[in-house]
């Protein structure tokens, strides 16, 4: 081999090399992402008090092996690690570091509940990975400050409490409330929340009890509730708990103006039904999303479009478990984030596009609402519309009320 063609395969060599080395820092930069596929991973409670939620990581897995038939984003196929939890704070800590460390997913999505995800917040930042969109209403995953790997998606629960605060003030100013809510941030929410609105007038007007969410009944709680004369209810718990306080309310024939319920636990096949349909009429909450039991949207396009992927892809599901469609929401903004990373799934871009959501509209949404987010604002929807159990669907009422987080 003459010198010059030796200095030629050196330099077609070292080329080579280079392009090698490249790509091996760009998969370094990459966790989680081959020319090929994406992994995302997330941790839902299909076992435990909080089981009922597992609709959501059901419908997920669902959703993403459609994106995959269809092609996949941007040629990558995804590959979905959804682990089980069990609502366990530490449970879920030991899950995702085996979800980061170990299966190297690029980022995290839709993880449920809001102890569970305080277990792996500081750590989620600590580590650089993407915490999207989180199936938890908690207030202080807008504190983009402190937080700014770990975005929620859902209506505050404080700002849903001013709400419902507000609106008892303006129809009855002199009302004695009774709060029932979880003793963690995710009740203390509504707790804030009603202090935001009453001020000083809390102490005189509120009565309130906790529970824990392992704990197997509220009936003492409710019991002592009940005996403060309280002429106004707001329960903030999960849904089997939730199912338990309606019928808990109606057999101690305690009939309070107004019955408060946390929208995160009203659907009507899991909470509704099994409280007794007849139980909770008249009970009010606030609404984000469509409801799959409501006339109104029968032959809405949104709703169509949400019927027929749960007819093709999850034939056996309750349709009238509105978790379904909370978590088909959440699916297509973690899509539309996917697709605005134009094949750039690094981390950093991937968080990027997160915070850039300009009025993106959802097939699930109410008509008015729509997603937005920037590097300051972690809280993609900002507002919600009272409706009314009528002991058949939830009956929507008054108009859309915008919320500012605290």
């Amino acid at each position: 081999m003459g010198d010059f063609q030796m200095k030629r395969y050196v330099l077609v060599a070292a080329g080579a090399l280079a392009l090698v080395f490249a790509a091996a820092v760009r998969a370094a930069d990459q966790p989680g992402v081959t020319a090929t596929e994406i992994k995302i991973g997330n941790t839902s409670p299909y076992s435990g008090p909080a089981s009922t939620y597992g609709a959501l990581g059901r419908l997920e897995s669902a959703f993403f092996g459609m994106v995959n038939e269809q092609g996949g984003v941007a040629g990558h196929k995804i590959t979905y690690i959804s682990l089980d939890d069990t609502y366990s704070p530490p449970k879920t800590m030991e899950q995702t570091r085996r979800l980061v460390e170990e299966d190297n997913v690029a980022f995290t999505f839709a993880n449920l509940g809001t102890p569970t995800n305080s277990a792996i917040v500081r750590y989620m930042n600590q580590k650089k990975v993407p915490h999207l969109f989180l199936a938890t209403g908690a207030d202080k995953w807008g504190d983009y400050k402190t937080f700014p790997w770990t975005i929620g998606w859902q209506p505050s629960y404080r700002t849903e409490a001013q709400i419902y605060a507000t609106y008892i003030l303006r129809e009855k100013p002199g009302a004695k409330i009774a709060v029932l809510y979880q003793n963690d941030d995710f009740g203390k929410d509504y707790f804030l929340g009603f202090k935001d609105v009453l001020g000083d007038k809390f102490d005189k007007m509120v009565t309130t009890a906790t529970y824990e969410a392992t704990d197997p009944t509220i009936d003492s709680q409710l019991t002592i509730l009940q005996a403060s004369g309280a002429d106004v209810l707001l329960v903030a718990a999960l849904p089997r708990t939730s199912a338990q306080a309606i019928r808990k309310v109606h057999d101690l024939a305690w009939k309070p103006d107004m019955f408060f319920m946390s929208n995160v636990s009203i659907s009507v096949g899991a909470v509704m039904k099994p409280a007794g349909p007849e139980n909770g009429i008249g009970i009010i909450s606030a609404a984000f999303i469509k409801d799959s039991s409501d006339p109104t949207w029968a032959n809405d396009p949104g709703m169509n479009e949400w019927r027929a992927f749960m007819n093709k892809y999850m034939p056996t599901a309750d349709q009238a478990d509105n978790n379904y469609i909370t978590a088909y929401g959440l699916s297509k903004t973690i899509l539309q984030v996917l697709q605005q990373c134009n094949g750039d799934f690094s981390r950093e871009t991937i968080m990027a596009q997160a915070n850039n959501l300009h009025d993106v509209e959802s097939p699930v949404l109410l008509p008015g609402l729509k997603l937005n987010t920037s590097p300051t604002n972690h809280h993609p929807i900002r507002a919600m519309q009272l409706e009314k159990w009528d002991g058949k669907t939830w009956v929507l009422f008054g108009d859309v009320i915008q919320g500012a987080p605290s």
